[in-house]
């Protein structure tokens, strides 16, 4: 039986706080409505309501005064966004700098405090929650242990996914949905069913380190597209692009794309999916991060306005119920039986007990107050980090603001170079992905993403402040490699 909302009172109510003072509803300065008088509101007992104060003083949404109740806390500075990428006139052979391999590609070491994670740790994610559904699932069905999967996915996990997928704007029909082993993995079926080797990709820029790994083994070249850190994609920029070079795909993450965290706003979704009808393009979208999401327009997807089946939507729910699944899936649109036999033939199935009980946690009457959960931890996080950045980095740093998610992308003033800023991190047993590894030709050389999912101690506030006094003290380059294409 589906589990009942199990969030605590305090935390409930500690999330609709929260809300209200980042929607501005709460500006900072104001004061907080009193223990009593709020518990007499939500008809909960004090210590509920002081449990929940507690939760967003720790989150730095609030503070105390003595004698005088709880106020508003003022908000992290507000930092200049990073400037707009120039893209690529011609595409690439896509070479994976061995940097980005040994980042972004394998476990750290435990003694290495860590900003290169974009995934939520067991810290955010429910664990228990996980637990009690797998094990259920394997009470239920361990018939199925015994027997092979299906390719395609259990028909029950597929009926899950497309009632999950309502709340992305989309009317999948469950059969049409394939279950594979994760979001990378439905990408590069995706792209095997609808490219050949020296094929042309439309993407992102700066783009998502695995997209190159991915292109690299596929053999096919990279065309990166101007993206704006709020926005997303110049569909400008695109237009011409198919114009004028011979693409065959896009591969696009409409809300918080990796690494920047721009959302598409939903008319420039809606012109995108005309812009694939009238090309012929195939637009493989990643939707990977759309539960992150603080607001609901956001989760709506590019797919949700395909009329054509040019969009081919991919998803997974690593980052918000269990990476360890490793469990996502595809709706390939026009080229759906093509996924089909690719997938029968060179990638069979996953495991239908896993997939049983992923279905269990989609439909669990508490899994949106879940989400709401996770959203407030994350954007807590990602405030107290954009408030260590702006106290502690050189001054004329830029950083992005994403509405949700867990990633940072920071552009450093002009000249400072931060494959030296990596290494002399690295020396000192901290790790920071420097942005040469988001892009082909070793640009965006005086960028940085920050990731906070994973751990987080006080150990990493103490390494991020340390991250920025090193990069305070670095000398300047200024030359033309230096600079943020």
């Amino acid at each position: 039986m589906p589990e009942t909302d199990s969030t605590p009172l305090y935390l409930q109510i500690a999330s609709q706080m929260a809300g209200l003072i980042r929607n501005g509803t709460l500006v900072r300065g104001a004061r907080m409505p009193s223990v009593r008088e709020l518990a007499r509101q939500r008809g909960v007992a004090q210590s509920t309501v002081v449990q929940a104060y507690h939760w967003l003083e720790d989150a730095q949404l609030i503070a105390a005064r003595p004698r005088s109740g709880y106020f508003v806390a003022p908000r992290p500075a507000v930092l200049p966004e990073p400037t707009v990428s120039r893209g690529l006139r011609r595409p690439r052979d896509v070479s994976v700098d061995w940097l980005g391999q040994r980042i972004l590609g394998a476990a750290q070491p435990a003694d290495v405090v860590s900003f290169s994670s974009g995934t939520p740790g067991p810290d955010l994610l429910d664990v228990d929650r996980v637990r009690r559904a797998v094990a259920r699932s394997v009470q239920r069905h361990r018939q199925l242990l015994c027997v092979y999967p299906s390719s395609d996915g259990h028909e029950e996990a597929r009926r899950a996914i497309a009632r999950y997928a309502v709340g992305m704007g989309c009317s999948l029909d469950p059969e049409r949905i394939l279950v594979t082993g994760g979001c990378m993995d439905s990408i590069s079926l995706c792209l095997r069913a609808v490219t050949e080797p020296g094929d042309v990709v439309a993407l992102e820029s700066p783009t998502h380190f695995s997209f190159l790994e991915v292109l690299q083994g596929l053999h096919l070249k990279a065309l990166e597209i101007p993206t704006h850190p709020r926005h997303g994609i110049s569909l400008d920029a695109l237009q011409l692009a198919l114009e004028t070079q011979p693409v065959k795909a896009l591969i696009v993450v409409p809300t918080l794309s990796n690494p920047l965290g721009a959302c598409m706003p939903q008319a420039e979704r809606r012109r995108l999916a005309q812009l694939a009808s009238r090309h012929g393009l195939a637009v493989i979208e990643d939707a990977v991060y759309n539960d992150l999401a603080e607001a609901d327009e956001h989760r709506r997807t590019v797919k949700s306005h395909d009329t054509t089946g040019h969009v081919m939507l991919c998803s997974s729910f690593s980052k918000t119920l269990a990476p360890g699944l490793r469990l996502g899936w595809v709706e390939a649109g026009r080229w759906t039986e093509t996924l089909r036999r690719m997938k029968d033939l060179q990638a069979g199935g996953q495991s239908p007990v896993l997939e049983l009980a992923l279905a269990e946690l989609m439909l669990q009457t508490g899994h949106a107050a879940a989400m709401r959960q996770l959203r407030t931890a994350v954007a807590a996080r990602m405030d107290a980090v954009r408030h260590v950045i702006a106290q502690s980095f050189p001054a004329g740093t830029r950083v992005s603001d994403p509405p949700g998610g867990l990633l940072l992308w920071l552009e450093l003033p002009r000249g400072l170079d931060t494959l030296q800023l990596h290494q002399a991190c690295l020396d000192e047993r901290i790790l920071v992905p420097p942005g040469t590894v988001f892009g082909t030709g070793g640009r965006f050389r005086n960028c940085l993403r920050i990731g906070v999912g994973g751990d987080w101690t006080p150990e990493h506030t103490a390494a991020l402040q340390r991250v920025g006094a090193i990069a305070c003290a670095m000398p300047s380059r200024t030359t033309s490699s230096a600079v943020a294409a």
